[in-house]
């Protein structure tokens, strides 16, 4: 698969792939930039270009993801992504699917609610991202960047205690959209379900990116750099 470079345009991207969308504007990028290229857009707004690319290309190609370049960049840099990403699930991603699912159940045309077990699944998946999240924004990141900008090892806290902790998310996405796939019967509005299907397997998607950033890139930076001041 062809790899975007700094001569590529935003309409180059969403031609290719319109789900780029969201992750271009994490980097508080957004459309009507003409016929600028991507070099150009991001002088504008202040943002690492290479970084741009090498995440861009990671979430337009599955098999694309260059381990060693991502952990040439300052964990900063990394950290700043995956906080914006957070906002992103937390403003819009989750909003959206609770908004489908209730729709959902509401369209519902028996006494029997199918879908109970899917909503208790889901709702207990929410809550452990939702602890996760937290987790990350409010030790692990908090962490990264004093040990980053202080150039000293806290005592409180070590990313070992996150790395043995961090839960695989994105497995249990697989497991809920397999739940809808075989189990939802037809008595449900077959638009909102799939609507609601279509919105889970982009966020499995997009997750998965997110968790390859962080348990390949992240923490191992963070590992090195406790390594050398342990030195």
């Amino acid at each position: 698969m062809q790899k975007f470079n700094k001569r590529n345009k935003i309409i180059d991207l969403v031609d290719a792939n319109y789900h780029l969308l969201p992750v271009i504007n994490r980097f508080g990028i957004n459309l009507g930039n003409k016929d600028r290229t991507l070099e150009r857009i991001c002088e504008d707004h202040n943002v690492d270009i290479d970084f741009f690319l090498v995440i861009i290309n990671t979430f337009h190609d599955a098999d694309y993801f260059p381990e060693a370049e991502l952990k040439s960049f300052s964990p900063l840099l990394i950290i700043d992504y995956l906080k914006k990403t957070h906002q992103h699930y937390l403003t819009y991603v989750l909003p959206k699917l609770d908004h489908l699912l209730s729709e959902l159940i509401a369209g519902n045309r028996s006494e029997i609610h199918q879908l109970d077990v899917i909503v208790q699944f889901y709702q207990k998946y929410i809550k452990e991202l939702l602890m996760h999240i937290q987790e990350e924004e409010k030790e692990v990141f908090p962490f990264v960047s004093a040990m980053v900008s202080l150039k000293k090892k806290l005592p409180s806290y070590s990313i070992h205690t996150f790395e043995e902790e961090h839960s695989n998310v994105d497995i249990k996405l697989n497991d809920l959209k397999s739940l809808i796939v075989k189990y939802v019967e037809p008595v449900y509005d077959n638009n909102i379900c799939n609507e609601f299907l279509i919105s889970l397997l982009r966020f499995e998607n997009d997750i998965k990116n997110h968790a390859r950033i962080e348990d390949k890139v992240l923490i191992p930076q963070v590992i090195e750099i406790e390594r050398q001041m342990n030195e």
